[in-house]
C-alpha cells in the first residue's frame, strides 16, 4: 500500500484515474483505501431538477451515486442515501452560495460544491470543491489553452466546540494541467499535483463559515505561490538554460 501510494503521488494528474484503474485491478483488497486516499481529477454532472452543474467525488458518493448540493438528491436516485442533519444541511447551503461567490471573486468563472458530514467525534467535516476549466473549449472565462484545468480540493475537519474555541484540521490538494499548441509557443504539456495541511484553533464567535473561508483563502495563497515557484519556475528556468532566449543569444555573438 506504501508503494502504491508513492506511485500515484508521482502520476501526473490527467493519468491518475488510469493508473488508479489498474492498481485497483492489482489491489482489490485495498479498492477502499486506494479510493479514500487518492485525490482524481474532478468531474461535473448536471441536478436536472435545478438545473446546476455540482461536482463529483469520494465525499458526496454513496454507492455508484453522487448527492447534489443544490437539491440535496441523488443522481441516479438512491433511496437510502446518507445525508446531512438538517441543522448541517442549513450550513452546506449557505456555504454553498457563499463559496460560489468566492469562486467568481479568484478565479472569474468555473464550478463549485460544498459538501458537509457528521464524524464520530461530535463534530462535522466540510469539503469545499473548485473547477475551473482553461481551455479554449471550456467554460472558464480566459481560456485559451488547448487543455487547461485547475482543481482545488478543501477538506476541512471541525473538532467540537471547546468553551469558545473549536479546532480546524485543513488538508488541500490542487491539481493542475495545461497544455498549449500554437505556433508562438509551441506544444508544451505540464501538469502535477501539491498538497497542504494546516490546523488552527478559532473562536466560534465569528461563526464556522467565517473561521473556514479564513483558512481556504490563506492556504490557496501559499498553494499558488508554490506552484508560482516550484512548477512555472522551476520549468522557466530550465527551458532558458536550454533554449535562451534571442536577445541573450545575440549579446554572445562577438563583433566582426
Amino acid at each position: 500500500m506504501e508503494a502504491a501510494m508513492g506511485l500515484m503521488r508521482r502520476i501526473p494528474p490527467k493519468h491518475t484515474e488510469t493508473a488508479l484503474s489498474a492498481l485497483l485491478s492489482l489491489m482489490p483488497n485495498n479498492s477502499s483505501d486506494l479510493l479514500s486516499q487518492v485525490d482524481q481529477p474532478l468531474q461535473v454532472l448536471c441536478d436536472v431538477d435545478c438545473g446546476k452543474e455540482f461536482i463529483l467525488c469520494e465525499y458526496n458518493r454513496d454507492a455508484d451515486s453522487y448527492r447534489s448540493p443544490w437539491s440535496n438528491k441523488y443522481h441516479p436516485p438512491l433511496e437510502d442515501g446518507s445525508l446531512p442533519s438538517s441543522e448541517l444541511r442549513k450550513l452546506e447551503i449557505e456555504a454553498n452560495e457563499i463559496f460560489a461567490i468566492y469562486r467568481d471573486q479568484y478565479y472569474e468563472g468555473g464550478i463549485s460544491s460544498v459538501y458537509m458530514w457528521e464524524d464520530e467525534n461530535e463534530g462535522f467535516v466540510a469539503c469545499f470543491l473548485i473547477k475551473k476549466d482553461g481551455s479554449k473549449t471550456g467554460q472558464g472565462r480566459r481560456g485559451y489553452l488547448e487543455e487547461g484545468a485547475w482543481d482545488a480540493i478543501h477538506v476541512i475537519e471541525v473538532g467540537p466546540e471547546e468553551e469558545e474555541n473549536t479546532n480546524y484540521r485543513l488538508t488541500s490538494t490542487v491539481m493542475l494541467t495545461l497544455t498549449t499548441n500554437n505556433e508562438s509557443s509551441g506544444t508544451f504539456s505540464l501538469s502535477g499535483s501539491i498538497r497542504r495541511q494546516m490546523s488552527m484553533k478559532l473562536s466560534v464567535a465569528d461563526g464556522h463559515l467565517c473561521n473556514m473561508g479564513r483558512m481556504i483563502e490563506e492556504m490557496e495563497s501559499k498553494l499558488r505561490n508554490s506552484l508560482d515557484q516550484v512548477y512555472f519556475g522551476k520549468t522557466r528556468e530550465m527551458v532558458c538554460t536550454l533554449r535562451p532566449p534571442s536577445e541573450v543569444v545575440q549579446l554572445r555573438i562577438p563583433e566582426s
